[in-house]
């Protein structure tokens, strides 16, 4: 991904993290409810976002291993959330993630972020297979993802200790041709 590359769909921009972007990734993943079902706790210094941010921005989304994609509005610039894609090692298969600031939520954003990077990976990219996890517990996570076309592969009780407690783990999949398929798959977003 060259500097001036990013992905484009009706309502939004997602590009490479900028230094510029710390304080705004700071504040919404500093959010308890937002870190809740995230790897990290709250609240995130913001020294901890400058390394992020400064992490995330030289990283390339066609390496193996996890990509972070900036997220924002094409009418207002600055940051709204990320979407992380975790290709593996042999570029075939990738892991899906997102983050978005509480304000920004239940807006249809992070849908069609996360619409917009699967038919990016499985159309553009040609990857075989787009996956993602969740806890049990998040609801709304798994209902977007059922909203862009991923099937429910697994659930795992009580799988994972998790800041303190067991937690059980959702699994989803989207196969290429399953995205082909699909009437509203996207292909010119």
């Amino acid at each position: 991904m060259k500097d001036n590359e990013g992905l484009e769909s009706a309502r939004l921009m997602l590009r490479r993290f900028t230094p510029a972007d710390a304080p705004a990734l700071a504040a919404y993943r500093s959010d308890p409810e937002v870190s809740r079902y995230q790897s990290w706790e709250s609240p995130v210094p913001m020294e901890e976002a400058e390394r992020w941010a400064n992490t995330f921005s030289t990283g390339n989304p066609r390496d193996p291993g996890w990509f972070q994609y900036a997220v924002e509005r094409r009418d207002v610039p600055g940051l709204i959330g990320d979407v992380g894609v975790c290709l593996s090692e042999d570029g075939r298969q990738a892991q899906l993630g997102f983050t978005f600031a509480p304000v920004f939520q239940g807006r249809g954003y992070a849908t069609e972020a996360v619409a917009r990077t699967v038919g990016h990976l499985l159309v553009e990219e040609g990857l075989h297979r787009v996956w993602a996890t969740c806890d049990g517990r998040n609801v709304r996570s798994a209902k977007l993802l059922g909203r862009v076309g991923f099937r429910r592969e697994g659930h795992l009780v009580q799988s994972t200790w998790f800041k303190g407690e067991w937690t059980d783990d959702v699994f989803f999949g989207l196969l290429a041709s399953e995205h082909r398929a699909a009437p509203d798959s996207g292909h010119g977003s």
